[in-house]
């Protein structure tokens, strides 16, 4: 139950964070952090495109590194309703290494 709340209050957070640095390109509509799963789910209406987006996010990491917390993409797959995107993240997010602003680590 406190995951469940917790995941909640980060989900949101999380995404008024993304919507901010991604305003130019469209919106986030949904976004879901399961930690316990380890599983990230976003939709989001993008400029210029008639249907909404949706990406999924398996197995990510979060792990220190010269005093930053860092998300790691790596050791899961990625899904999309947009193949081109779903190739394109397996291609170019697996293992990169996101910073996370501490009060999102805390949470992740």
């Amino acid at each position: 139950m406190f995951n469940a709340a917790k995941d909640a209050l980060t989900s949101q957070a999380a995404k008024a964070f993304v919507n901010q640095r991604i305003a130019r390109y469209g919106e986030v509509r949904t976004l879901r952090i399961d930690s316990r799963k380890k599983t990230i789910e976003v939709v989001c209406q993008l400029h210029g495109e008639s249907e909404p987006i949706s990406v999924r996010v398996e197995n990510y990491e979060l792990h220190e590194a010269g005093g930053r917390k860092l998300l790691r993409l790596g050791s899961g797959s990625f899904t999309s309703n947009r193949p081109w995107l779903q190739n394109l993240l397996t291609d170019l997010a697996r293992d990169r290494e996101i910073p996370v602003p501490a009060w999102a680590a805390s949470a992740l």
